[in-house]
Formats: structure tokens, C-alpha cells, sequence
């Protein structure tokens, strides 16, 4: 990975001090500016036989500083215990992983643990073969505590100030033993995901840009913030042996040099992404990380695959004529990362990923919650290595706040709109939209606020046009941009290049700008549609929130009618999934602290009125579910399955049916069927058997772990029932299920089952008779019983051996309890 290329200045100040300059410093007091700590630190480690540090306060900038300098702890294996403080927050959460990812388990890292008392100490002790050196005084572990700043401290010796320096030494040891936390993994995270940015850290920012842009430090791209900590996780969850991951990070994080930075000790690397620009910008990102790499495309038609890394659009290589050993073996890359990995439930996404078996597969998204029910995170076994949503990013100051105003617009009745499956019907929707007394409130509102760079986000190509033609007419320089190639549009980068120089003020656009668009100047949004879905409201809000020189904040003008779902628009402005959860529990607008910090969220009165009478309506459950019932049968075309139908269902409605237990459908799906008339004939001979009975079984038995999954599938045996199992079948159905890295990730993380990997037969069966086997005899004994050595179902299920509705009914429900306990793994994080 690439280095920093420093400035003259700096060089001298990291690499030491000239000759002529060092004679006139003291030996012991070290005053900081060109007499900085840093240098002497350096020598320390390099001689050091064992450290111990204690800061009030850790950054990554001095983490990365150090970083090149802690790597001769590694080699030399010298014993380093670090003790910190999480007082105020100052310590950041990505200088932690930081220096847990260099120092792996050479480093004892741990927070003092009164918080009701300040934590101010600032000393590195060092213990050499022929002595040791203490310097105690101001400096943090921090770039500019290091190397840039008036920061005094000084040097104490073993040899000339023995009593001092084992009385520091003794009270560090006192402190480490008896007044601090372990920052294991589990610490780590949960300080990471409480951890809010402090406001001073705004001036400390600014400090070190200016003091970057005065001795014009040109750096190359070192993982930051989010990245540091998604990268550590990336690397346990592959050592937990799992084979693919998802990454949901809010827009404006960096996900593309995440990915770029996580797949460098991978040969064979494959980008995935549904367009044209973002394959063009990943490149450019990956060629900053990895600068000898040889990259490719393969999309259009260009068809290269003579490369190291390669950037294809899922519409070209998601075709299953490229899907072949003829193109590409499935086992051709290493690594594949599928960008905006919400669209992944899709046709050609799924062909890919079902296709290839790399050693490892990324999913990358800032918005995985779908209205429109594909669930994403079934994809990759609901493995989320790594979340950082919108309200996190802005509290931890990686994006910029947002001042949201939710304008109430009378001018349309959205009743008098079609909606059907969940979709307005779009020219019903265009007509309505176009007309000018709105496109008047939109302009109004529009110069209330001052905007020199705005994206205003359309319903149609006929409405961005409209509405450009609008602006312009109000002298206010305005283009719309959409595919294809109509009168009126503008190409996408020509738009873009004139609204950068500040030629336009506003672009109009059709779902073009939702992804893979970076203009950090911009300072205004503005949502001219129905809001729909969480994942195209978040990405739109997120197009405005990178950070930018002094932009402060970002103004977002929402004009609101009463159209569907319009009372989820306070939900989603938190940023938080749990905060939606929340709606269900008859919260019916989040309270002021649930936004991000420093957010205005400002809704006109009549708006409020809206939200409440939707919320009336959503109360009756039984309705809801059958209504999302039919809709998820005609997006499939078929009845939906138990897992079929617990993919695609609607979020919300699954979680308030969840908690009422009467009205869960999967309690007992073939119930469910039936009482909506839509159980076939066929199946309806299952109706009061025992085999309803063993399959509702399957839908409802206690489940806390994987264990009773592999043994009702020894008993399916791939559709070919069997009556009784030996230890021979147990063996094969557990060695089968658990060679799948997320099935066996409960195993690994359980002491007394971390070594699976190496189990035999014995273990195998061990485990089988001694959970669910026994407590299936304990609870399940209408079903199961012991024939000597054999584990038996009872001989009223031998019946439906060779029944292909029965065979099809007991697949089903084990497949849906498997997917169901990846989700409540999940939901339980």
C-alpha cells in the first residue's frame, strides 16, 4: 500500500532533526514544535524490550503515524499494553481498530473504567536491555500531539531516576490490573456503535487540513475512519470461515476504496455494478489502492478478461451465456464485490452470484431495506459484517448534517392516482405532477433558501423536463438529465461539469443520480415524487451529504401530499432501521433525539394530520398480511412458498404480525392457505393428518440453535424420506450442513465447538444425541422414538413416504426455519 509523500518540512521533523539543529535541544525536555515527541518514540520502540503507554486519549491520525513504528513490536514480539480513555468520547473508535489490526494479539488494549472521574495522563514507558526511558507530559497519542504541535514533556531514566520510574511503572500497573476494561472485540464494537463525534473534534479537523494544505502533503489513500473498522471485520468474518459478507455503510462512507483495500491479498478480483459510471469510478479507486494492477471491463463490447481486476455491468455478464466453463469457470475469481447490493435480488444479479463460487463474495449498499421486499440480506446469509447507517455517519462527522422541510403540497390528490402493487401508476402520476401551481410552490420554497448546487429528483422524463423548463423560466438555470436520447435532456456529464462550474444551478433527473454520483458541493435536494422506498429516499438524501470544504449543512425540500406510505418519511430521516421497528410499537413520529445530531427535521403542520390518519389505517394486521400475500404471488407469478413468501414480505407487516402469534401465517402456513382458499386440492389431504401435524412441528419447534436443522434433513434424505437414521446418516446430514461457513458460525464462536473444522464421525454424533435428539424425544415424542442405536419417526409418517406434497411441505419448512434463524441472529446484533 502506498505511503505519504511528505513535504521537505515534514520529512525532517518524522525523520529526525538535523545534526546541527538536535545539539541545541535539551537531552530530557522535549518542548514540541520543531522539538517534537515523535522522533524520540521512534528510537524507543526501536530498542524497546517492552511498552507500556497511558493516554487520556487516542487518534487515528497518531495510530497511522506510529503505525510503520509498531510493526518492530510484531517482529521482535515485545509485550505493548495500552491503556486509554473513553472520557467524552475524544478516543476514536477507528484509531482502536487501527492499532488492533497492526498489533493483532501483541497489544493489551484497555479503557480505564471510572468515568466518573477525569482521565488525563500522557506517558510512554519504555524498558531497553541496559535500562529504560519514561516521557511524561501533554502529548496524546495524536498527529498533531506528535509532530505538530506545542506539546511539552520530558524524559525520565531508569538509570537516573530510578525511584520515579518504578513509581510510574508500579501506578500503571495498579491502573491496568484494577481499574480497566479489556477492549476485546465485543467492547470494541459496542463503543464504536455508541460513539459520537465531540464538537471540538470540528476545530482539530480543520487544524490539520490547514496545517495538510500548508506543507501540501500529498497523500494516497490509506483506509479512514468506517473503513479501518469494516476492514477488521471483513478479516474476522473470513476467519470465521465465511465466504461471503455485507458491508452496509451510508453513501458518502467510501465502500468502493473499502473494497478496494479488503481485496488486495486476493489474485482475481470481480466488480459488479449495474452502470456504466460507477465501473468507471471503481476503477479509478481501485488503481489508487493497487497501482501495478492491470484492470479490465466487460461490458458493452468490450470483453476483457486477460486482468487482475475486472469491472462488469451485471446486465452483460449476468447473462447466462457468459455464465459458462466456456467464459469463465466458477471458480474463476477469487473475490467478487457486488456493488449497490440492494439491487441484488434482481435477474442477472442472482445468475451471477448464484453462478460463481469465489473465496470470497462482498456486498455493498448503503440502503438494504426495501419496500419492495427482495431481501438482500438473505443473499449473503444475513452475514452484516459491517453497518454504519445515515445517523451514525453524521454523528461520528463523516457526512455533513441535513436541514429536511417537509413542505405540505395540496396541489394534487393522490387518491385520484391508480396505485396497484405497490406503484403509482406512472402517467397518471406524470399528468398530476406537471402542473404549474405546484411547480410554483416548488420555485417559492426553492429561493427561500440560498443554493448555488441543487439536485431536484423526478417522478418521469416528462417532469424533469417540465420542471427545468419551469426554473428557466423563472431565471433560475436549470437542465434535466435521463436516459435516452429525447429533445431536452442533457448529457449526464456535460450537466454535471455545468453545474460544478456553477453555469446551472439545479439539475432535474429520473433515477440517473440515485447512485454513482460524486459532487460533494452540493447543497440542496429537492424530492418532487411520492416517496416509495427507504433505499431511493436515503440515496438521494445521501447524493448531498459528503462532506465539502465549508459546506455546513444540507437543505432538503420535501413536498408531501397524501400519498402512500408518506408517514414513513419520519422514520426514515432517523437513519436508523430500529427506529422504523419502533413505528410498529404505536410510535407515530420519532422523538427529536432519535435524528442525527445537529439535524433540523421540520414537518408543516398538516403533514402531521397525514401521518396520524395513515397510521389509523395500518392498524388492521389480518387485512394487511393477506393483501401482501397476493401481491408477493403475483410479483412470482405462482403461490408463494413458506420461504418465498418470508423473503419478500413486507418488512413492517412481518414485524407486527411477529409479535402477535395468533396472526403469524408461518405458525402454520398450510392453515393459512386454506383459510384464503388458496391450498390446492392435493394438499388438502394433509388437512388434520399427522403429517400436518410433523410439519407444523418443523414451522413452530424451539429453536436457540442450528442443531435440530441437520437431523430433520437426515430424515429428508434430498426427498427421499427416510424412516430411521443411523449414526452414519447423522454424521453425513451434520458434516453436509455444517461445511456451510454460516451455518457453522454458531459452532465456531461456542468454546466447546470452536474446533468443528476437525471433528470426526464421533463428534458429529456426539453433538446429534446429546442436544437435539435428545430434546426431540423430550418434547417431539408423538413424532420420535429410539429403535436401539437408530432415531425413528413414528410409523404415522411412514404413510407419506413417496408423498411428493408432504416431501415438498417438510423442504420448505426446514429451508424457512434455516433462513429465519439467519434473520433473527441478525435482528438480535
Amino acid at each position: 500500500m502506498k505511503q505519504l509523500y511528505k513535504s521537505t518540512l515534514e520529512t525532517r521533523l518524522i525523520d529526525g532533526i538535523s545534526n546541527k539543529g538536535i545539539d541545541t535541544f535539551s537531552e530530557n525536555c522535549i518542548t514540541g514544535g520543531n522539538h517534537h515527541l515523535y522522533t524520540r518514540l521512534k528510537n524507543s520502540i526501536k530498542r524497546a524490550i517492552g511498552i507500556d503507554i497511558i493516554v487520556a486519549f487516542l487518534m487515528e491520525s497518531g495510530v497511522r503515524l506510529l503505525e510503520e513504528d509498531l510493526k518492530e513490536v510484531i517482529n521482535k514480539n515485545i509485550p505493548t499494553r495500552i491503556l486509554t480513555g473513553n472520557y467524552l468520547n475524544i478516543t476514536q473508535p477507528s484509531a482502536l481498530y487501527l492499532l488492533k489490526e497492526i498489533l493483532g494479539d501483541k497489544v493489551d488494549l484497555r479503557f480505564y473504567k471510572d468515568k466518573r472521574r477525569s482521565f488525563h495522563p500522557k506517558a510512554y514507558i519504555f524498558e531497553y536491555e541496559d535500562g529504560g526511558d519514561i516521557f511524561v507530559g501533554s502529548s496524546n497519542i495524536s498527529k498533531s500531539a506528535l509532530i505538530d504541535g506545542i506539546e511539552w514533556n520530558y524524559r525520565l531514566t531508569k538509570k537516573d531516576h530510578k525511584e520515579d520510574f518504578r513509581y510510574y511503572k508500579d501506578t500503571f500497573e495498579k491502573l491496568f490490573l484494577n481499574e480497566a476494561i479489556i477492549i476485546d472485540d465485543n467492547e470494541l464494537q459496542n463503543y464504536s456503535k455508541q460513539w459520537v463525534r465531540p464538537k471540538l473534534y470540528k476545530d482539530i479537523e480543520k487544524r490539520e487540513e490547514e496545517k495538510s494544505e500548508e506543507n501540501k502533503v500529498i497523500s494516497y489513500p490509506q483506509p479512514k475512519g468506517a473503513q479501518i473498522e469494516a476492514l477488521y471485520e471483513l478479516r474476522k468474518s473470513r476467519e470465521e470461515n465465511m465466504d461471503k459478507a455485507l458491508v452496509v455503510a451510508a453513501t458518502g462512507i467510501g465502500k468502493t476504496y473499502l473494497a478496494a483495500f479488503d481485496s488486495i491479498d486476493f489474485n482475481r478480483v470481480l466488480f459488479v455494478a449495474h452502470r456504466e459510471e460507477i465501473l468507471k469510478q471503481a476503477e479509478r479507486s481501485f488503481k489508487n489502492v493497487r497501482e501495478n494492477t492491470k484492470t479490465g471491463f466487460f461490458m458493452n463490447s468490450t470483453r476483457d478478461k486477460d486482468c487482475d481486476v475486472l469491472f462488469s455491468t451485471v446486465q452483460t455478464l449476468g447473462k447466462k451465456e457468459y455464465l459458462s466453463k466456456d467464459n469463465f469457470k466458477k471458480d474463476y475469481f477469487d473475490y467478487i464485490i457486488i456493488d449497490e447490493f440492494h439491487h441484488a435480488a434482481a435477474g442477472n444479479y442472482k445468475n451471477l452470484i448464484e453462478y460463481f463460487k469465489p473465496k470470497f463474495l462482498l456486498g455493498l449498499t448503503a440502503t438494504p431495506d426495501r419496500l419492495d421486499n427482495k431481501d438482500v440480506y438473505a443473499l449473503c446469509d444475513y452475514n452484516v459484517v459491517y453497518e454504519v447507517g445515515l445517523k451514525d455517519a453524521i454523528n461520528k462527522g463523516w457526512l455533513v448534517p441535513f436541514r429536511y422541510y417537509g413542505i405540505y403540497d395540496e396541489s394534487i390528490n393522490y387518491e385520484n392516482v391508480e396505485y396497484k402493487n405497490g406503484k403509482y401508476n406512472e402517467k397518471e402520476l406524470e399528468e398530476a405532477l406537471n402542473i404549474n401551481k405546484r411547480a410554483e410552490l416548488i420555485v417559492n420554497n426553492y429561493k427561500k433558501y440560498i443554493s448555488n448546487r441543487a439536485l431536484g429528483f423526478c417522478s418521469s422524463k416528462k417532469h424533469a423536463q417540465f420542471m427545468a423548463d419551469y426554473f428557466n423560466n423563472k431565471d433560475i438555470p436549470a437542465c434535466a438529465v435521463y436516459s435516452g436520447d429525447d429533445d431536452g435532456n442533457t448529457e449526464r456529464n456535460e450537466a454535471i461539469s455545468k453545474l460544478v462550474k456553477g453555469e446551472i444551478k439545479v439539475i432535474f433527473s429520473v433515477d440517473m443520480f440515485n447512485e454513482g454520483l460524486d459532487i460533494p458541493s452540493i447543497d440542496m435536494v429537492m424530492f418532487l415524487r411520492p416517496t416509495e422506498s427507504p433505499t431511493i429516499f436515503l440515496q438521494q438524501l445521501g447524493r448531498g451529504l459528503r462532506k465539502y470544504h465549508d459546506k455546513k449543512y444540507l437543505n432538503v425540500l420535501d413536498f408531501i401530499g397524501n400519498y402512500k406510505k408518506a408517514n414513513l418519511i419520519p422514520f426514515f430521516l432517523t437513519g436508523n432501521r430500529e427506529n422504523i421497528k419502533d413505528r410498529l410499537k404505536g410510535i407515530s413520529t420519532p422523538k427529536e433525539e432519535d435524528y442525527p445530531e445537529d439535524c433540523i427535521v421540520d414537518f408543516q403542520w398538516q403533514l402531521i394530520d397525514i401521518f396520524k390518519k395513515m397510521e389509523e389505517a395500518n392498524k388492521k394486521i389480518q387485512d394487511l398480511i393477506i393483501e401482501d400475500y397476493f401481491r408477493v404471488k403475483e410479483d412470482l407469478g405462482k403461490i408463494p412458498s413458506r420461504l418465498e413468501m418470508f423473503t419478500y414480505m413486507d418488512d413492517d407487516i412481518y414485524e407486527n404480525m411477529k409479535r402477535k402469534s395468533k396472526q403469524n401465517i408461518f405458525n402454520n402456513y398450510i392453515r393459512f392457505l386454506n383459510s384464503i382458499g388458496e391450498l390446492r386440492e392435493e394438499e388438502k389431504a394433509l388437512i388434520n393428518t399427522k403429517a400436518e401435524e410433523f410439519i407444523n412441528m418443523l414451522e413452530t419447534t424451539s429453536m436457540s440453535k442450528t442443531y435440530k436443522l441437520p437431523v430433520f434433513l437426515a430424515f429428508y434424505n434430498k426427498g427421499n424420506l427416510k424412516i430411521k437414521i443411523n449414526d452414519d446418516d447423522i454424521f453425513t446430514s451434520f458434516k453436509e450442513f455444517y461445511a456451510k461457513a454460516s451455518n457453522g458460525i454458531d459452532l465456531l464462536r461456542h468454546k466447546a465447538t470452536s474446533n468443528y473444522k476437525t471433528w470426526d464421525k464421533r463428534e458429529y454424533v456426539k453433538l446429534a444425541k446429546d442436544n437435539p435428539i435428545k430434546f426431540l424425544l423430550q418434547t417431539s415424542n408423538d413424532f420420535f422414538y429410539k429403535d436401539g442405536e437408530e432415531f425413528c419417526l413414528n410409523e404415522e409418517i411412514e404413510e407419506f413416504k413417496g408423498n411428493e406434497i408432504f416431501s415438498d411441505h417438510f423442504r420448505d419448512a426446514v429451508e424457512f426455519r434455516e433462513r429465519e434463524f439467519y434473520r433473527r441472529r441478525f435482528d438480535a446484533i
